[in-house]
């Protein structure tokens, strides 16, 4: 039932990141309901699994790796009317692989193992895709500006904190070895 959840958000990757990279293709409360229930899925799809007692390795992986592809897919979408760095996505994309090898390759993990700026990374790599949508609404049309603006900024941040995690994930091996 949770990778059920996984598994609508999954859907959601291409329909999200051709509305946001073509705002007429889709009205703009649609987008951000689509967004929404993307987000809805992840928050509930663990908690589901673990209250069912089906949790397991390969639906922690299922569901990371949904989220890995919606939020690239989208801040991708993002670049390409450049609102977002065309490097973010691909700094998402090695600090995703990097958690997965790390997790079952270096540390010998049966499941992935999560740092803490890499959980709160990919928390919060949906902010400025729910921006997006949120400027995009009739409500804040004359707003649009400088929400794109916050958007542009905050995507910065996040190539930042990815680098950050990306570096901290690289030298976890030699903290390690120390203790």
């Amino acid at each position: 039932m949770a990778n059920l959840l996984t598994a609508v958000r999954l859907l959601l990757v291409i329909p999200v990141a051709l509305a946001i990279a073509n705002a007429h293709l889709m009205m703009s409360w649609l987008l951000l309901a689509l967004i929404l229930i993307a987000i809805a899925s992840d928050y509930f799809d663990g908690k589901l699994a673990r209250a069912l007692h089906t949790a397991s390795a390969r639906g922690m992986l299922f569901d990371h790796g949904t989220d890995f592809v919606f939020v690239t897919t989208a801040l991708f979408a993002l670049s390409t009317i450049d609102l977002a760095p065309p490097l973010l996505p691909l700094l998402i994309a090695v600090a995703f692989s990097q958690y997965v090898l790390d997790s079952y390759f270096l540390f010998k993990q049966k499941q992935l193992r999560m740092s803490f700026l890499g959980r709160w990374n990919g928390i919060l790599y949906f902010v400025p895709i729910v921006f997006l949508a949120t400027s995009r609404l009739p409500l804040l049309e004359d707003r649009q500006d400088l929400l794109n603006t916050a958007i542009i900024y905050f995507n910065y941040i996040l190539v930042v904190s990815t680098l950050a995690s990306i570096f901290d994930r690289a030298i976890a091996p030699l903290r390690a070895s120390e203790n």
